[in-house]
Protein backbone atom coordinates (compact mmCIF):
# COMPACT_ATOMS: atom_id res chain seq x y z
CA UNK A 1 0.00 0.00 0.00
CA UNK A 2 2.95 2.64 1.18
CA UNK A 3 4.36 1.51 -2.33
CA UNK A 4 1.19 2.20 -3.92
CA UNK A 5 0.99 5.99 -2.63
CA UNK A 6 4.21 6.74 -3.50
CA UNK A 7 3.60 5.48 -7.37
CA UNK A 8 0.47 7.48 -7.93
CA UNK A 9 1.60 10.68 -5.71
CA UNK A 10 5.02 10.60 -8.45
CA UNK A 11 2.47 10.14 -11.80
CA UNK A 12 0.20 12.80 -9.89
CA UNK A 13 3.16 15.39 -10.20
CA UNK A 14 4.38 14.58 -13.62
CA UNK A 15 -0.12 14.97 -14.32
CA UNK A 16 0.47 18.58 -13.16
CA UNK A 17 3.07 19.28 -15.13
CA UNK A 18 0.89 19.19 -18.23
CA UNK A 19 0.31 22.74 -19.32
CA UNK A 20 -3.42 21.83 -19.34
CA UNK A 21 -3.85 20.45 -15.52
CA UNK A 22 -5.18 23.82 -14.01
CA UNK A 23 -4.55 25.37 -10.33
CA UNK A 24 -8.20 24.76 -9.09
CA UNK A 25 -7.89 20.99 -10.61
CA UNK A 26 -4.08 20.30 -8.83
CA UNK A 27 -5.47 21.65 -5.56
CA UNK A 28 -8.75 19.49 -5.50
CA UNK A 29 -6.72 16.55 -6.55
CA UNK A 30 -3.80 16.76 -4.01
CA UNK A 31 -6.37 17.00 -1.55
CA UNK A 32 -8.64 14.13 -2.55
CA UNK A 33 -5.16 11.99 -2.91
CA UNK A 34 -4.06 13.20 0.70
CA UNK A 35 -7.72 13.22 2.26
CA UNK A 36 -7.98 9.14 0.70
CA UNK A 37 -4.65 7.65 0.41
CA UNK A 38 -2.66 9.45 2.47
CA UNK A 39 0.81 11.81 1.56
CA UNK A 40 3.75 9.51 2.31
CA UNK A 41 6.12 12.41 2.60
CA UNK A 42 3.92 14.87 4.37
CA UNK A 43 7.75 16.57 5.88
CA UNK A 44 9.19 16.92 2.02
CA UNK A 45 5.92 18.03 0.77
CA UNK A 46 6.33 21.00 3.08
CA UNK A 47 9.58 21.90 2.49
CA UNK A 48 9.55 21.59 -1.01
CA UNK A 49 5.85 23.40 -2.06
CA UNK A 50 7.68 26.44 0.37
CA UNK A 51 11.01 26.10 -2.19
CA UNK A 52 9.00 26.08 -5.68
CA UNK A 53 6.45 28.66 -4.76
CA UNK A 54 9.51 31.06 -4.51
CA UNK A 55 11.04 29.80 -7.68
CA UNK A 56 7.85 30.15 -8.82
CA UNK A 57 7.11 33.46 -8.16
CA UNK A 58 10.58 34.67 -8.83
CA UNK A 59 10.24 33.40 -12.39
CA UNK A 60 6.48 35.39 -13.05
CA UNK A 61 9.26 38.58 -12.59
CA UNK A 62 10.20 37.53 -15.89
CA UNK A 63 6.69 38.01 -17.53
CA UNK A 64 6.47 42.09 -16.61
CA UNK A 65 9.00 44.77 -16.84
CA UNK A 66 9.97 47.22 -14.07
CA UNK A 67 7.55 49.83 -15.00
CA UNK A 68 4.81 47.20 -15.02
CA UNK A 69 5.40 46.29 -11.60
CA UNK A 70 5.91 49.87 -10.52
CA UNK A 71 2.62 50.70 -12.34
CA UNK A 72 0.37 47.53 -10.58
CA UNK A 73 1.78 48.07 -7.14
CA UNK A 74 1.76 52.12 -6.47
CA UNK A 75 -2.24 52.84 -6.56
CA UNK A 76 -2.32 50.18 -3.68
CA UNK A 77 0.47 51.05 -1.54
CA UNK A 78 -1.56 53.57 0.68
CA UNK A 79 -4.61 51.70 0.81
CA UNK A 80 -2.47 48.03 1.94
CA UNK A 81 -0.70 50.47 4.40
CA UNK A 82 -3.99 51.23 6.13
CA UNK A 83 -6.06 47.81 5.89
CA UNK A 84 -3.02 46.24 7.32
CA UNK A 85 -3.51 48.30 10.64
CA UNK A 86 -7.28 47.93 10.53
CA UNK A 87 -7.14 43.87 9.85
CA UNK A 88 -5.17 43.46 12.66
CA UNK A 89 -6.72 45.63 15.26
CA UNK A 90 -10.36 44.25 13.93
CA UNK A 91 -8.83 40.15 13.67
CA UNK A 92 -7.46 40.62 17.44
CA UNK A 93 -10.92 42.29 18.72
CA UNK A 94 -12.55 39.60 17.09
CA UNK A 95 -10.23 36.80 18.40
CA UNK A 96 -10.74 38.15 21.89
CA UNK A 97 -14.73 37.86 21.27
CA UNK A 98 -14.72 34.27 20.14
CA UNK A 99 -11.65 34.02 23.16
CA UNK A 100 -9.27 32.59 20.52
CA UNK A 101 -5.65 31.78 21.99
CA UNK A 102 -4.00 35.03 21.91
CA UNK A 103 -0.86 33.75 19.97
CA UNK A 104 -3.15 31.98 17.59
CA UNK A 105 -5.18 34.92 17.30
CA UNK A 106 -2.67 37.54 16.64
CA UNK A 107 -0.89 35.35 14.23
CA UNK A 108 -4.36 34.81 12.69
CA UNK A 109 -4.73 38.22 11.97
CA UNK A 110 -1.07 39.04 10.40
CA UNK A 111 -1.09 36.67 8.02
CA UNK A 112 -4.42 37.82 6.59
CA UNK A 113 -3.52 41.16 7.04
CA UNK A 114 -0.43 41.06 4.87
CA UNK A 115 1.21 36.82 3.59
CA UNK A 116 -0.58 34.39 4.81
CA UNK A 117 2.44 31.34 6.22
CA UNK A 118 5.01 33.80 5.36
CA UNK A 119 3.93 36.46 7.79
CA UNK A 120 2.63 33.78 10.66
CA UNK A 121 6.31 32.47 10.50
CA UNK A 122 7.88 35.51 10.50
CA UNK A 123 5.87 36.63 13.48
CA UNK A 124 5.78 33.90 15.39
CA UNK A 125 9.24 33.93 16.99
CA UNK A 126 8.48 37.56 18.03
CA UNK A 127 5.40 36.50 19.99
CA UNK A 128 7.28 33.70 21.54
CA UNK A 129 4.16 31.38 20.26
CA UNK A 130 4.48 27.59 20.99
CA UNK A 131 4.34 24.93 17.95
CA UNK A 132 0.78 24.51 18.52
CA UNK A 133 -0.34 27.94 18.45
CA UNK A 134 1.51 28.19 15.11
CA UNK A 135 -0.08 25.14 13.92
CA UNK A 136 -3.52 26.02 14.39
CA UNK A 137 -2.90 29.27 12.66
CA UNK A 138 -1.13 28.21 9.64
CA UNK A 139 -3.82 25.47 9.36
CA UNK A 140 -6.67 28.23 9.47
CA UNK A 141 -5.17 30.19 6.74
CA UNK A 142 -4.08 27.28 4.81
CA UNK A 143 -7.54 26.10 5.07
CA UNK A 144 -9.47 29.66 3.71
CA UNK A 145 -6.65 29.57 1.08
CA UNK A 146 -8.03 26.37 -0.49
CA UNK A 147 -11.62 28.05 -0.24
CA UNK A 148 -10.38 31.33 -1.79
CA UNK A 149 -8.49 29.82 -4.63
CA UNK A 150 -12.01 28.22 -5.87
CA UNK A 151 -14.48 30.74 -4.44
CA UNK A 152 -12.57 33.90 -5.37
CA UNK A 153 -12.78 33.55 -8.87
CA UNK A 154 -16.47 32.68 -9.16
CA UNK A 155 -17.02 35.21 -7.54
CA UNK A 156 -15.21 37.65 -9.50
CA UNK A 157 -17.11 36.48 -12.30
CA UNK A 158 -20.07 37.05 -10.55
CA UNK A 159 -19.49 40.58 -9.88
CA UNK A 160 -18.29 41.49 -13.44
CA UNK A 161 -14.78 42.39 -12.17
CA UNK A 162 -12.95 43.62 -14.66
CA UNK A 163 -9.15 41.56 -14.80
CA UNK A 164 -7.76 44.30 -13.50
CA UNK A 165 -10.01 44.95 -10.70
CA UNK A 166 -10.50 41.04 -9.84
CA UNK A 167 -6.37 41.22 -9.66
CA UNK A 168 -6.20 43.78 -7.03
CA UNK A 169 -8.87 42.44 -5.03
CA UNK A 170 -7.55 38.85 -5.16
CA UNK A 171 -3.75 40.06 -3.99
CA UNK A 172 -5.62 42.36 -1.44
CA UNK A 173 -7.93 39.62 0.06
CA UNK A 174 -6.60 36.25 -0.41
CA UNK A 175 -3.63 35.53 2.44
CA UNK A 176 -0.85 33.22 0.49
CA UNK A 177 0.78 34.11 -2.91
CA UNK A 178 -0.16 30.69 -4.15
CA UNK A 179 -3.56 31.15 -4.04
CA UNK A 180 -3.52 34.70 -5.22
CA UNK A 181 -1.86 33.58 -7.97
CA UNK A 182 -3.49 30.30 -8.25
CA UNK A 183 -7.19 32.42 -8.21
CA UNK A 184 -5.43 35.06 -10.46
CA UNK A 185 -4.41 31.86 -13.82
CA UNK A 186 -7.80 30.96 -13.59
CA UNK A 187 -9.70 34.08 -13.85
CA UNK A 188 -7.34 35.08 -16.60
CA UNK A 189 -7.09 38.20 -18.90
CA UNK A 190 -4.10 40.13 -17.51
CA UNK A 191 -5.13 39.47 -13.88
CA UNK A 192 -2.04 37.72 -12.66
CA UNK A 193 0.11 39.74 -13.62
CA UNK A 194 -1.63 42.62 -11.79
CA UNK A 195 -1.95 39.77 -8.49
CA UNK A 196 1.17 38.99 -8.62
CA UNK A 197 2.68 42.61 -8.35
CA UNK A 198 0.42 43.57 -5.97
CA UNK A 199 0.62 40.80 -3.66
CA UNK A 200 4.54 40.98 -3.74
CA UNK A 201 4.01 44.61 -2.56
CA UNK A 202 1.97 43.62 0.03
CA UNK A 203 4.42 41.05 1.42
CA UNK A 204 7.40 43.69 1.47
CA UNK A 205 5.25 44.85 4.54
CA UNK A 206 6.31 41.55 6.50
CA UNK A 207 9.75 43.06 7.74
CA UNK A 208 8.61 46.64 8.85
CA UNK A 209 5.49 44.92 10.69
CA UNK A 210 7.94 42.12 12.11
CA UNK A 211 10.55 44.96 13.43
CA UNK A 212 8.07 47.16 14.92
CA UNK A 213 5.95 44.13 16.82
CA UNK A 214 9.49 42.85 18.44
CA UNK A 215 10.29 46.71 19.25
CA UNK A 216 7.01 46.65 21.08
CA UNK A 217 6.93 43.50 22.89
CA UNK A 218 11.19 43.67 23.40
CA UNK A 219 11.34 40.42 21.88
CA UNK A 220 14.71 38.67 20.56
CA UNK A 221 12.92 37.64 17.22
CA UNK A 222 14.54 37.20 14.48
CA UNK A 223 12.93 39.24 11.20
CA UNK A 224 12.89 36.64 8.27
CA UNK A 225 12.80 38.99 4.96
CA UNK A 226 10.96 37.18 1.98
CA UNK A 227 14.18 37.34 0.05
CA UNK A 228 12.01 35.40 -2.96
CA UNK A 229 10.54 39.53 -3.24
CA UNK A 230 13.97 40.62 -4.35
CA UNK A 231 14.34 37.44 -6.51
CA UNK A 232 11.23 38.61 -8.41
CA UNK A 233 12.78 42.52 -8.62
CA UNK A 234 15.19 41.11 -10.36
CA UNK A 235 13.75 38.81 -13.01
CA UNK A 236 11.43 41.67 -13.86
CA UNK A 237 14.68 43.94 -14.18
CA UNK A 238 16.63 41.94 -16.78
CA UNK A 239 13.46 42.12 -18.96
CA UNK A 240 14.00 45.66 -18.86
CA UNK A 241 17.47 45.38 -19.47
CA UNK A 242 17.85 42.84 -22.16
CA UNK A 243 14.58 43.61 -24.15
CA UNK A 244 15.66 41.85 -27.14
CA UNK A 245 15.44 38.17 -25.17
CA UNK A 246 11.63 38.36 -24.54
CA UNK A 247 11.04 35.15 -26.03
CA UNK A 248 13.14 33.71 -23.68
CA UNK A 249 11.48 35.96 -20.87
CA UNK A 250 8.07 34.63 -21.55
CA UNK A 251 9.48 30.80 -21.84
CA UNK A 252 10.81 31.03 -18.15
CA UNK A 253 7.50 32.98 -17.41
CA UNK A 254 5.30 30.01 -18.79
CA UNK A 255 7.20 27.95 -17.31
CA UNK A 256 7.06 29.42 -13.71
CA UNK A 257 3.43 29.47 -14.11
CA UNK A 258 3.28 25.69 -14.78
CA UNK A 259 5.43 25.69 -11.26
CA UNK A 260 2.72 26.94 -9.17
CA UNK A 261 -0.01 24.05 -10.40
CA UNK A 262 2.96 21.51 -8.79
CA UNK A 263 2.77 23.84 -5.80
CA UNK A 264 -0.60 23.80 -5.37
CA UNK A 265 -0.74 20.03 -6.28
CA UNK A 266 1.80 19.69 -3.48
CA UNK A 267 0.12 22.07 -0.88
CA UNK A 268 -3.39 20.00 -1.26
CA UNK A 269 -1.53 17.17 -0.60
CA UNK A 270 -0.70 18.52 2.57
CA UNK A 271 -4.36 18.61 3.50
CA UNK A 272 -4.76 15.90 5.99
CA UNK A 273 -7.61 14.71 8.61
CA UNK A 274 -5.28 15.48 11.48
CA UNK A 275 -5.35 19.19 10.68
CA UNK A 276 -8.14 19.86 9.83
CA UNK A 277 -9.11 18.69 13.64
CA UNK A 278 -6.31 20.36 14.43
CA UNK A 279 -7.75 23.91 13.19
CA UNK A 280 -10.95 23.75 15.74
CA UNK A 281 -14.15 26.03 15.71
CA UNK A 282 -13.03 29.11 17.11
CA UNK A 283 -9.92 30.24 15.44
CA UNK A 284 -11.36 29.09 11.94
CA UNK A 285 -14.78 31.19 12.98
CA UNK A 286 -12.27 34.18 13.86
CA UNK A 287 -10.34 34.01 10.61
CA UNK A 288 -13.52 33.42 8.35
CA UNK A 289 -14.98 36.35 10.28
CA UNK A 290 -12.12 38.42 9.35
CA UNK A 291 -11.67 37.29 6.04
CA UNK A 292 -15.47 38.31 4.70
CA UNK A 293 -14.66 41.58 6.63
CA UNK A 294 -11.53 42.02 4.74
CA UNK A 295 -12.52 40.70 1.69
CA UNK A 296 -15.69 43.54 1.59
CA UNK A 297 -13.64 45.92 2.46
CA UNK A 298 -11.32 45.80 -0.08
CA UNK A 299 -13.89 44.75 -2.64
CA UNK A 300 -15.71 48.22 -1.76
CA UNK A 301 -12.37 50.13 -1.83
CA UNK A 302 -11.45 48.66 -5.13
CA UNK A 303 -15.37 49.32 -6.88
CA UNK A 304 -15.57 52.82 -5.55
CA UNK A 305 -12.09 53.65 -7.35
CA UNK A 306 -9.96 53.96 -4.60
CA UNK A 307 -7.26 52.05 -5.88
CA UNK A 308 -6.36 52.35 -9.76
Amino acid sequence: MHRLRKTVYCLLILVACWPRFGPPLALATGALFSLTLGNPWPDATGRWSKRLLQVSVVGLGFGLGLVDVWEAARGAVLVTSIGIVFTVVVGRWIGSRLAVNPNTSTLIAFGTAICGGSAIAAMAPVVEARDDETAVALATVFTLNAVGLVAFPALGHALALSPQEFGTWAALAIHDTSSVVGAASVYGGGALAIATTVKLARALWIMPSVAVAAWRRRSEGRVRFPLFVLGFLAAAGLRSLLPDLAPTWDRLHDVARQGLVVTLLLIGTGITRPLLRRVGMRPMLQGFLLWIVVGSASLGVILMGWIR
